[in-house]
């Protein structure tokens, strides 16, 4: 057994730490954290998907990706839900793309678009600095600075000093599972159980 598959087996297996939660969330964690272990190279580009349950190319993706993803391996398909919430009320999201109506192929693939959908169909958390207020299968979303805007999910694993629940994300270096929950400002908490 690899290094990576007996780390896998440990987070699965093992009792979530203070900051899991069980059910669903865990579950949601479970399946985000499994993509760390697929090779995904940082890919922005617009890509033409199939209706529902499109994805962009295998090896490719961005931190909606990961979400998106994590989601797909419960039976949700937001790319759907995304597209099916925009047709029926387009003004509620942001106008930041110039668009006259709603794209199937990007749509769930941006993360102020995902901050909207959950805000409107999901529970909106506390935006705090205090790791009590995060658990596991949440939905957290930054500021990058320069208008950047980031989203990933929180696992059922904590940090090594026991004090925050690691994100799994892709920021640049792929699916990954690392301890920068309060790197940068977040601007979104949200759960979301479909």
């Amino acid at each position: 057994m690899t290094g990576r598959s007996q780390l896998l087996t440990f987070l699965l297996l093992t009792p979530a730490l203070i900051f899991g939660q069980s059910g669903f969330y865990r579950t949601l964690a479970d399946s985000a954290f499994t993509l760390t272990l697929q090779h995904v190279r940082y890919d922005p580009s617009y890509f033409p998907l199939a209706y529902p349950n499109g994805d962009v190319p295998p090896g490719k993706g961005v931190c909606t990706d990961v979400v998106v993803r994590a989601y797909r391996k419960l039976g949700i398909d937001l790319q759907q839900r995304v597209h099916e919430d925009m047709k029926g009320h387009f003004s509620a999201y942001p106008a930041n793309w110039g668009l006259s109506g709603p794209d199937t192929n990007i749509d769930h693939r941006r993360v102020p678009n995902l901050m909207t959908f959950f805000g409107r169909h999901g529970e909106t958390l506390a935006l705090s600095r205090d790791p009590a207020d995060y658990r596991a299968g949440d939905i957290v979303c930054w500021d990058l600075g320069g208008g950047t805007t980031h989203i990933g999910i929180l696992a059922n694993s904590g940090s090594a000093d026991g004090t925050r629940p690691l994100v799994i994300h892709n920021i640049g270096a792929g699916q990954v599972l690392e301890d920068m929950l309060f790197r940068f400002t977040i601007i979104g908490h949200y759960r979301y159980r479909g």
